[in-house]
């Protein structure tokens, strides 16, 4: 029996708070050179994102993970979409936790090289990233919410680095209020 990987979680500190999100499924897709996968996924209302995007249809999200590669969360991948991309599964190699709050993005900032002002991360926007030494990717779900995913063997850690980042933020309001 596989244990949680956040059971420390949900955490609030000051104003921001982290919470495991269960992202279900997650197939990697890859599209074969010369493959159109946009008929294939149209068909459940979504199509490969651009760099740096995402978009939702119901319960289902595409997203960009990086270089010709794309994540469909929340369901399995259509059938034919075998035909014309390299799909993995990948559900059991991430985790996903949210941080919201008004302070989400200060929190995130201490961790993260991204400039997560609106004008360069919009919401419904996503990016591959650093968060400190773990390689990450980072959604922006809406205006103060940021789903974070992390390899699983470094959920422990992902929380750790985020309280940390938290605690400092919350302290320094106090001290600023």
């Amino acid at each position: 029996m596989a244990t949680e990987p956040t059971p420390r979680l949900p955490l609030e500190i000051g104003a921001a708070r982290l919470a495991a999100v269960a992202a279900g499924q997650v197939t990697a897709i890859a599209p074969y050179p010369g493959c159109d996968v946009t008929p294939v996924l149209a068909d459940l209302g979504l199509a490969f994102p651009a760099p740096n995007s995402m978009t939702a249809a119901g319960a289902l999200r595409i997203v960009w993970a990086g270089r010709e590669m794309a994540f469909l969360l929340g369901g399995p991948a259509p059938e034919g979409l075998e035909d014309l991309a390299a799909l993995s599964d990948q559900s059991d190699g991430w985790v996903f936790v949210q941080l919201t709050g008004a302070a989400a993005r200060e929190v995130l900032a201490r961790v993260t090289p991204l400039d997560l002002r609106d004008a360069a991360m919009p919401v419904a926007s996503a990016a591959r990233t650093l968060i400190n030494h773990m390689p990450a990717l980072i959604l922006h779900n809406a205006p103060q919410a940021y789903e974070i995913a992390v390899f699983r063997s470094m959920a422990a850690t992902l929380v750790e680095e985020l309280e940390a980042a938290m605690t400092a933020v919350a302290a320094r309001a106090e001290l600023t209020a």
